[in-house]
């Protein structure tokens, strides 16, 4: 009996250890950074923090150290009970000979509820040869009133009063030291230099120059032996090393306790404590445990009462009740937390959804395909088992793409952001929003979205036969894709680029084309997919000035200079598509002996009639004169005035002409016109007279789209 007493009592003695460290931060929430604890109200993460209390653990340092919001400055310590935060203050420091009026602000402007505290903090000036006065930006106490002068003072230098040192104080000797008023986040500083002073006797410590800093009393009045030490760092501008104490009074907010008990977010929630009106600034309330108790006031039972010690013999005696009780509370505790983590991740979903449909209303027309296109958190975890690495297909610039069955057998591609970061929520939002308004057979299908996770989850139709850059470039195959299928690959994208050009409602700007987002399905028919970086232009529109986005290689050079975003963007972009499947090369990778690009190279040998020297031997081998007819309509695209390039109607006309027949189609040689001597960067050379502006291709559309079937 009592080998299983002891250990339970040990047990009990741990726990309660535990239990006391734990109680000052909410369930599940980080409790401290480095060497600082975190008590609630302040926390690190969503749902551990009230509003205001926002703390950032920043883990590049070691060990890791914690600062006020995401831009505030480092704190040092946090006291619940005194209602403080003690953080690194700055010490400002003003050139000799320099008159100045200078603003120093303590705190940025939006970090609230914090003031300096008058009673733990001093303004400080050290120097020699100056007159400083600072006052207040308007007086705390009546908002809008002139600026009151609250410190002052001339420190002297001379030898013989150097003495005064060592009885504590500054006494005006190399420095002076001021109380400062309530309520303080800045204030003013005009300094007159004495040129008389100039030269005076000063101790050694003292450079010329002056600094100005609130610091913590406690800190600045302890005279140990590295006093001249702070000293002479301060004054000379180098205090950086310094690691210089300022405390704030923080309160809950504006409330009084009287009014703050009749809300719901009453913050004296445990038992045993009690609300106080704050002293230190003009408003707010805080809160205490009662006398006899300690604790955190914050969180429910956080007040606890004085412990006894352990040691007698009734302990022994009781020993194994106790420890079966403790091993009931402990099941229970277990259950507890874990319904606590449920309830907290059902609201974290519930917040996220309420989030992202908000976004995603705003950019349908249709509000009934949001709410058609739904799935829940819980039916893709199931269908990915629970995001297995096992289950991914690949990964991009905008998330990793996981293989899902659904619970209808139904196969789906679900893509899942890596990083969290606005950008990716609105460009996931973004392609919810095209794809939802898309319908053809080769853009890649979107099922639905996930709106319940901080980055959307979108599911997809699942395309078997990986990425057209697969295909072309995998290195243990000696064949890639036979002649014909790139042909009619390069017909679908086409047509589809086309449609999203034109025939959509909203004309659409992929912006990102390139072979790793064409998909392939099991009969090696083309999809398009990744839309997070599109972009709608509205029909009245010729385009639009935006961010710089896309894939190196690939991207438009007339794009990336203007930042001017049009179709023509994608037409270029297709364009090197076309190289890349004509010379079976890597378009972001490959550099000739010349030390050019890859579309640089391919249009200089095509001027020079030389085209067998990059082309895919492949190619030579299959396809006969439709190589050189293809070529030639890639140059087209990838002329570098946008407005020379053809539109994807026109490429998509061309490319049926050449899979509709085997015949050399008459006349195509003179249309393409002379390429000798053209180079693709400098100058203004176009291909053929016929296709030197947008006008070649409204009337050869006009003339084609007759002839074809649809």
């Amino acid at each position: 009996m009592r080998s299983l007493v002891v250990p339970l009592l040990l047990a009990q003695l741990a726990t309660a250890a535990a239990a006391a460290e734990a109680n000052i931060a909410l369930a599940g929430c980080e409790s401290k950074c480095g060497d600082v604890d975190v008590p609630y109200p302040f926390g690190t993460t969503y749902g551990c923090h009230r509003t205001g209390f926002k703390v950032t653990c920043d883990r590049s340092y070691q060990p890791p150290r914690l600062f006020l919001q995401s831009d505030g400055p480092e704190v040092l310590a946090i006291s619940i009970r005194n209602s403080t935060v003690r953080v690194r203050a700055t010490a400002w420091s003003f050139a000799a000979g320099n008159n100045s009026d200078a603003r120093v602000r303590i705190l940025p402007t939006n970090l609230r509820p914090y003031v300096l505290s008058a009673a733990r903090n001093s303004l400080v000036l050290v120097g020699c040869g100056f007159q400083a006065a600072a006052r207040t930006a308007t007086t705390p106490s009546r908002p809008g009133a002139a600026a009151a002068t609250f410190g002052s003072c001339a420190p002297s230098c001379s030898a013989d009063e150097q003495q005064k040192l060592r009885r504590g104080g500054c006494h005006s000797v190399g420095c002076c030291e001021s109380p400062i008023p309530t309520g303080l986040t800045s204030f003013r500083v005009q300094f007159s230099w004495q040129e008389k002073n100039a030269t005076a006797p000063r101790p050694a410590w003292v450079a010329p120059g002056a600094s100005v800093l609130t610091v913590e009393q406690e800190w600045w009045r302890d005279r140990d032996n590295v006093f001249a030490v702070k000293m002479s760092l301060l004054s000379s501008g180098n205090a950086a090393g310094l690691v210089i104490p300022a405390v704030l009074d923080w309160t809950l907010n504006k409330s009084s306790c009287a009014a703050a008990a009749k809300r719901s977010d009453y913050g004296c929630v445990s038992r045993n404590s009690e609300c106080l009106n704050s002293t230190s600034s003009a408003y707010g309330y805080v809160c205490r445990c009662n006398d006899g108790y300690d604790g955190n006031p914050y969180v429910s039972d956080g007040c606890q009462g004085p412990r006894t010690h352990v040691g007698s013999g009734v302990y022994f005696a009781m020993g194994f009740g106790i420890g079966m009780f403790l091993l009931l509370l402990v099941l229970a505790s277990i259950f507890a937390t874990k319904r606590l983590k449920i309830r907290r991740a059902r609201k974290k979903r519930e917040y996220f959804f309420k989030q992202n449909h908000g976004l995603l209303l705003r950019q349908l027309v249709d509000k009934d395909i949001a709410e058609k296109m739904i799935f829940s958190l819980e039916e893709l975890e199931k269908a990915t088992n629970m995001f297995d690495d096992a289950r991914i297909l690949g990964g991009g610039g905008h998330g990793t793409v996981y293989k899902g069955i659904l619970s209808n057998q139904h196969v789906v591609a679900i893509k899942k952001s890596i990083v969290v970061i606005q950008k990716e929520i609105d460009e996931f939002i973004n392609e919810v929003a095209i794809l939802s308004q898309i319908n053809h057979r080769n853009v890649v299908k979107l099922f639905g979205c996930c709106l319940e996770t901080e980055v959307p989850l979108l599911v997809y139709e699942f395309i078997p036969n990986g990425t057209l850059y697969a295909h072309l470039h995998d290195e243990s195959s000696h064949k890639s894709l036979p002649w014909k299928d790139r042909l009619r690959i390069a017909f679908e994208v086409a047509c589809s680029l086309a449609y999203l050009h034109s025939a959509a409602s909203t004309s659409v700007v992929h912006r990102d084309i390139k072979t790793s987002n064409i998909l392939l399905d099991d009969r090696l028919t083309a999809k398009v997919s990744d839309f997070g970086a599109s972009r709608g232009i509205a029909i009245d529109q010729s385009g639009v000035t935006t961010g710089v986005q896309g894939t190196h290689g690939y991207m438009d050079p007339e794009y990336y200079h203007t930042r001017r975003l049009t179709d023509k963007s994608d037409v270029y972009s297709y364009g090197v598509m076309l190289v890349e499947l004509l010379t079976r090369k890597k378009p972001s990778m490959y550099l000739s002996p010349e030390g050019v690009s890859l579309v640089a190279h391919f249009v200089m040998l095509l001027n020079q009639d030389k085209l067998s020297e990059i082309l895919d031997e492949q190619i030579m081998e299959e396809g006969e004169e439709e190589p050189k007819q293809v070529a030639a309509l890639a140059a087209m695209c990838l002329r570098l005035k946008g407005e020379d390039r053809p539109t994807m109607r026109y490429v998509e006309m061309r490319l049926q002409g050449l899979q509709s027949s085997d015949i050399y189609i008459s006349g195509m040689e003179e249309q393409m016109g002379d390429l000798n001597g053209q180079t693709c960067q400098g100058g203004d050379a176009r291909v053929g007279d016929n296709y030197s502006s947008r006008q070649y291709s409204i009337e050869a559309e006009i003339l084609l789209s007759a002839s074809l079937q649809r």
